[in-house]
């Protein structure tokens, strides 16, 4: 079948995760339960793909695959392709955490402002009756 079929990918991106406190890098499907194949469809070449076990269809009306286009694949591609690992998100602004390491350890405070690009988070921590922003890493703040 490689005449037909040229290529399957699984698409993933590398993400930074916190566990036990410690940020830890992995790669994250993005597209979960999903396969991209690149193939010429014809009857057998469709035939061989959906009888592959554990395929249950392909995305499309009916029995009809539609492609995706080259834009499509283009964005699929570069979002695969970037070498930076992506900070997983766990904060929004307004959200009540603890400080859990650094000089105002154990202070509550609100979020305040997220920096996913570079995995920092300010938090408003009131000092003396008054809020302070602090600028933190995602590592040294937990939700309460």
């Amino acid at each position: 079948m490689q005449d037909y079929i040229f290529d399957v990918k699984v698409p993933k991106e590398s993400q930074i995760v916190i566990k036990r406190g410690e940020p830890t890098q992995e790669k994250k499907r993005i597209f979960p339960g999903y396969v991209l194949v690149d193939m010429i469809v014809t009857d057998y070449s469709w035939y061989v793909v959906r009888n592959t076990p554990n395929v249950t269809g392909f995305v499309g009306a009916g029995n009809i695959p539609v492609p995706v286009t080259p834009e499509e694949f283009g964005i699929i591609e570069k979002r695969v392709g970037e070498e930076q690992p992506k900070f997983k998100i766990d904060f929004r602004v307004g959200e009540p955490v603890t400080i859990s390491s650094g000089p105002f350890s154990n202070y509550d405070g609100v979020v305040g402002q997220v920096d996913a690009e570079k995995g920092k988070v300010k938090v408003l921590v009131s000092i003396f009756d008054r809020e302070t922003p602090v600028e933190l890493d995602f590592t040294q703040v937990k939700k309460k």
